[in-house]
């Protein structure tokens, strides 16, 4: 990391960043300096930093703190986790809903660390493969529960707005550690998520 702590990140990224983003806008053809521009670059440079603020997060340390001792070994779901992440091949935005479940082996976690987890790695430059496996594989080896398996659905601007553009295409990833690798526990996995609420 170039900065010594998430601080000192926050108060350099945006002179440095917004500078290379007036530099971009200007060569673009564009006018910096005209009114709808010129405080462009300091917002574009904190919405990066917003954006990326996942490298500077430690997500197994948000799991520990919130782990519980409980006898309860049957499965867990949190799903329709939203998600927005930045491609890492062009930087553009792809969003969606994470589904993670997991079968506890004498300890729980607090639900609302799973999304605060998908949230650490999602606000990185990301592939959605490596986000699922980035997520699966913290929860698995933070917690060590009998099973955990994450499906994220996705959209990817970078197929709609550019490229092959296709507007309703969905990308879906998925992994499986433990108890989930058998496939009746699997299939109960991906008949609750895909189920509604009455």
């Amino acid at each position: 990391m170039p900065y010594k702590n998430f601080e000192e990140y926050n108060i350099k990224i945006t002179e440095e960043v917004k500078d290379r983003y007036r530099h971009i806008i200007t060569e673009l053809g564009e006018d910096a300096d005209r009114e709808g521009l010129a405080n462009t670059p300091e917002r574009a440079a904190k919405a990066m930093q917003f954006l990326t603020q996942g490298y500077y997060q430690d997500a197994s340390a948000i799991l520990k703190s919130a782990m519980f001792k409980e006898s309860y070994n049957e499965m867990v779901i949190v799903k329709d986790i939203e998600i927005y992440s930045l491609c890492e091949h062009h930087m553009l935005p792809f969003f969606g809903k994470a589904h993670i479940a997991y079968i506890p082996d004498g300890y729980i976690v607090g639900l609302s660390k799973l999304p605060r987890i998908v949230d650490v790695y999602a606000r990185r430059l990301q592939v959605q493969e490596r986000l699922t496996h980035d997520i699966l594989e913290c929860i698995n080896q933070t917690l060590k529960p009998k099973g955990v398996a994450v499906v994220i659905e996705a959209a990817h601007m970078c197929m709609m707005m550019r490229g092959v553009q296709k507007q309703n295409s969905v990308t879906t990833t998925s992994g499986f550690r433990g108890q989930f690798e058998k496939i009746e526990t699997r299939n109960e996995f991906l008949k609750l998520i895909s189920s509604h609420l009455t």
